[in-house]
């Protein structure tokens, strides 16, 4: 199994990035995907959730309204579209997929919002 995040960078308070997080190595048209972020000395937390065929969608309170997830099972990726950003975003963002012992994890990409 592998997944490989990219799209992170330095971005303005208010401005937009686009996160994809290509995957191999399991069955990913049938798999839920999720991305979650881990801030400097907090915990990792979730961001956003999308089933399968990709109809069912969830978000944490804080990127609701903000943040898009979504995916291409021809291509395997999943997608996290990141608008309106906050200084409170800034974390490494990972996507995790529920397949193997204890899921999957990508290795993550630093997004960093500041002026």
């Amino acid at each position: 199994v592998q997944l490989v995040e990219s799209g992170g960078g330095l971005v303005q308070p208010g401005g937009s990035l686009s996160l994809s997080c290509a995957t191999s190595g399991f069955p990913f048209s049938t798999s839920e995907m999720s991305w979650y972020r881990q801030a400097p000395g907090k915990e990792r937390e979730f961001v956003a959730f999308i089933s399968n065929l990709g109809r069912s969608t969830n978000y944490a309170d804080s990127v609701k309204g903000r943040f898009t997830i979504s995916r291409d099972n021809a291509k395997t990726t999943v997608y996290l579209q990141m608008n309106s950003l906050k200084p409170g975003d800034t974390a490494v963002y990972y996507c995790y997929a529920p397949w193997g012992p204890g899921g999957s994890w990508g290795q993550g990409t630093q997004v960093t919002v500041s002026s």
